[in-house]
């Protein structure tokens, strides 16, 4: 996420982010519920199932970042997925993300 980030791959840093929160997340799934995690990249469904208490803003920020999941989505929107994700944008995301990172691993 980090190197995307300077190599000015916005758009993508913020799909990496997407996915390293989804995994944990996962990951917490799997060791609380003792089974495989649902296949569903909703960060905030995942968190609801993996039964962890979320403030208004972390669940504000999950969904948020939920909508940087740019795999399947149609062309137009990722054009305005890509111009939304100026430097500043990222940035500020990449915080939120890694801030999220950090709570969740003091979970596993």
């Amino acid at each position: 996420m980090l190197n995307l980030y300077e190599s000015k791959s916005y758009n993508w840093a913020l799909f990496i982010g997407h996915i390293s929160i989804e995994k944990l997340l996962k990951a917490v799934f799997v060791k609380i519920n003792k089974e495989h995690a649902p296949y569903t990249h909703n960060l905030l469904r995942l968190a609801e199932l993996s039964k962890i208490e979320l403030s208004d803003e972390y669940s504000d920020w999950l969904d948020k970042i939920t909508s940087f999941n740019i795999n399947a989505r149609y062309d137009d929107y990722k054009k305005e997925f890509y111009k939304q994700c100026t430097p500043d944008f990222t940035k500020d995301w990449i915080d939120k993300i890694n801030k999220l990172r950090t709570w969740i691993n003091q979970m596993l």
